[in-house]
């Protein structure tokens, strides 16, 4: 086995029906740009019933008919929150406990120490979350996944990953190995991805390869490491 081998999102999705929700971070493969993606599926009305919108440098997530909301406190949040000197990107409201803590000068660990996986027995769907710290010209980051322990949800598991970005590189971690129910838990380490210099090509690669009946929207976003540009990409299926 090759642990240094790399896949693309293509063949990291494509046959998996369910991932959930995912989180890519990494470096184009020319060196120049930072590259992040967040994707959101669902299976029932109330998970299905959203969409993105960009506030300023952030991201929320809206109901797309406020009719149909049962619970909102899974489905509306920041999912990625813009610092300076950061970017904080995850699947859940922990995008503002963190994005606390760093304002307080403390750490990605010190806020996620505070938060479990989702109270939605009996899947326990992970939090899932990535911070990067621009310096210098380049960057690092870190993703971190909190899930049950067990089938019960008796205790939190913590897992924090360290990154320096490599060109051509990048790190995805996601919800759910499959689907099923309860649905599985992702296992293992952030997968390992290429990134390419095209955005474009980048979220059509990942969004095609989505599962067509799950998908709900996905956000992609460049920063050139030289200038700090940015350049954002989103679609959403409940246009």
């Amino acid at each position: 086995m090759n642990v240094y081998h790399k896949d693309t999102m293509k063949d990291l999705v494509k046959d998996n029906p369910y991932v959930g929700r995912g989180i890519v971070i990494g470096k184009t493969e020319d060196g120049t740009k930072a590259a992040f993606a967040y994707f959101i599926m669902g299976r029932s009305e109330n998970s299905r019933n959203r969409v993105f919108r960009e506030e300023g440098e952030d991201v929320m997530i809206y109901p797309f008919d406020e009719s149909k909301v049962e619970d909102p406190s899974l489905i509306i949040y920041a999912p990625v929150r813009k610092l300076d000197g950061k970017l904080i990107v995850t699947n859940g409201d922990q995008t503002d406990t963190i994005r606390d803590f760093v304002v307080e000068g403390k750490s990605f660990e010190d806020a996620l120490e505070t938060r479990e996986f989702e109270p939605d027995g009996p899947n326990w769907t992970p939090r899932i979350s990535g911070m990067a710290t621009f310096a210098d010209g380049d960057f690092t980051y870190k993703m971190s996944i909190l899930k049950s322990a067990d089938a019960e949800g008796t205790a939190c598991n913590r897992f924090t990953y360290s990154y320096k970005a490599l060109a051509g590189t990048g790190h995805f971690i996601h919800t759910y190995m499959g689907d099923g129910n309860p649905l599985p838990t992702f296992c293992g380490e952030p997968e390992r991805t290429i990134v390419p210099n095209d955005i474009d090509a980048w979220l059509e690669e990942i969004w095609t390869n989505l599962n067509e009946q799950n998908k709900i929207s996905i956000y992609v976003r460049f920063v050139d490491l030289k200038t700090g540009e940015v350049e954002n990409r989103m679609i959403n299926k409940n246009a």
